[in-house]
């Protein structure tokens, strides 16, 4: 076969073979009497699996160019133009084409993996099931009639719960707002999206820390926005990196999650904190705090979040009820100046037409319920006790193999494998022993890997 696979371009490999064979039609190079090769055949000749001959297959035969019955072979489509068949959209192509992207392939199978197999997961980095306050939510929706809203709510979420965050936000972390500077949105995650696609545009350049949750959201790729990475080390971040990177590059925003970082659990002392609202303020940044976990510190103290010592309104501050009441009600908020609230809020509602008013009245009840403080109470013992066990077992198990800092709070642990291991057989092995953890290079780290301790009961 007079014609070879080109490795240098980014077209997936089945597309160039299906683009060989419809120009081969079209030119006569396979005549329309004759049979198409078969697919162990083409697989043979062009050294690829068989499996992406099937897929350049069906990218020909859902654009209607050939017909393929089993035991009578590939054929070219006797209705070749089109006169009398109905053709198929190629579905392949329009999922190839679409403006956002995909997860990684190695983040659809850690998720796939944990949604067929009963694994103990420690990858998903969402609280156990156990820890959930169901009781607790089960009276309060069984005791109390719902008050809410059943029309669209206000763009930037109900007036009631966005009040009540206020004075939640005053009292656990210090953080001086009011309703109308608060947005309601369907988690950490929808808040991230809407802050990339309102106020970046492509070819922006910004900042996150190496590693990181952010390294592996496909939303900054699909907005065309360049990242850059600033290297976590120990309990710091580099400044002086940060602005060498703001030098060479413009940076326009920097995304930080300071207390308890997903995934290397890092904590940034004050003077961090402070350096970096200074570099905010002097070159004027914008800085997108994370904040799901500062109400989890092991030590009972109040953590300074850095919008409580914003002095010149320069912090996002984004945080959520997903890591400390329940995932499933999808309730988060971001805290910014009233016009970028706007902004982002007429953005929500061009996609969901507001949030749930349902969760909303429930959220607002939690919050507001006395059960609220004894069951953070219990939810801080709990993980704290999760992560002393999987301490002590990686110091009983895999003493010197790995290099990890003992969590002060939140849900994750760090740890680097001291030696050059294959991070695919390892992760492979491992759910082979029915344990999924997720892989550094993920996060942004190779010869890594992330665990969440939160996840499973204790024994």
């Amino acid at each position: 076969m007079d014609w070879n696979i080109d490795p240098k371009t980014e077209k997936p490999i089945y597309k160039q073979i299906a683009d060989y064979i419809e120009k081969g039609i079209a030119d006569g190079t396979f005549p329309t009497d004759k049979k198409l090769p078969s697919e162990r055949f083409l697989a043979k000749e062009l050294k690829v699996n068989r499996t992406t001959i099937v897929a350049a297959y069906d990218e020909l035969e859902s654009n209607g160019l050939i017909q393929r019955k089993r035991g009578s072979g590939t054929t070219i489509s006797k209705d070749i133009w089109g006169l009398t068949k109905k053709r198929i959209p190629s579905w392949n192509s329009y999922i190839e084409a679409g403006l956002f992207l995909p997860n990684l392939p190695i983040a659809q199978k850690v998720r796939k993996e944990t949604e067929e197999k009963k694994l103990i997961n420690l990858a998903s980095g969402e609280l156990s099931k156990d820890l959930f306050p169901i009781k607790t939510l089960r009276k309060l929706t069984s005791t109390r009639s719902f008050s809410g809203r059943l029309g669209y709510d206000h763009p930037q979420g109900s007036a009631i719960l966005r009040n009540t965050i206020a004075k939640h936000v005053k009292q656990y972390r210090d953080i001086e707002t009011d309703p109308l500077s608060i947005l309601i949105t369907s988690g950490a995650q929808q808040a991230l999206h809407l802050v990339v696609q309102c106020l970046l545009k492509p070819n922006d350049s910004i900042v996150i820390e190496d590693p990181s949750y952010h390294y592996n959201l496909p939303i900054f790729k699909s907005t065309g926005i360049k990242v850059h990475h600033l290297p976590v080390k120990g309990n710091r971040l580099d400044t002086n990196k940060l602005l060498e990177l703001h030098k060479k590059h413009r940076i326009k925003m920097i995304f930080l999650n300071p207390a308890f970082q997903n995934p290397t659990g890092t904590f940034l002392s004050e003077n961090q904190k402070k350096a970096i609202l200074e570099i905010s303020a002097e070159y004027g940044i914008p800085v997108v705090e994370d904040d799901p976990y500062s109400l989890t510190s092991f030590n009972r103290e109040k953590v300074t979040t850095l919008k409580s010592m914003d002095q010149n309104g320069n912090v996002l501050y984004i945080s959520s009820l997903s890591k400390v009441v329940a995932s499933g009600l999808r309730i988060g908020w971001i805290i910014g100046p009233t016009s970028v609230i706007e902004r982002l809020s007429d953005a929500k509602q061009q996609v969901d037409f507001g949030h749930s008013s349902y969760t909303q009245w429930i959220a607002n009840d939690f919050l507001e319920s006395k059960i609220f403080d004894p069951h953070l109470e219990n939810l801080v013992n709990e993980l704290e006790k999760r992560s002393n066990q999987i301490v002590e077992s990686l110091n009983d198990f895999l003493k010197n193999k790995v290099e990890f800092t003992n969590p002060l709070g939140g849900i994750h642990i760090w740890c680097k494998l001291e030696k050059d291991i294959d991070e695919t057989k390892l992760l492979k092995n491992s759910i082979k022993q029915g344990v999924i953890y997720t892989p550094g290079s993920l996060l942004g780290s190779k010869n890594s890997m992330y665990a969440s301790p939160s996840l499973g009961k204790t024994k």
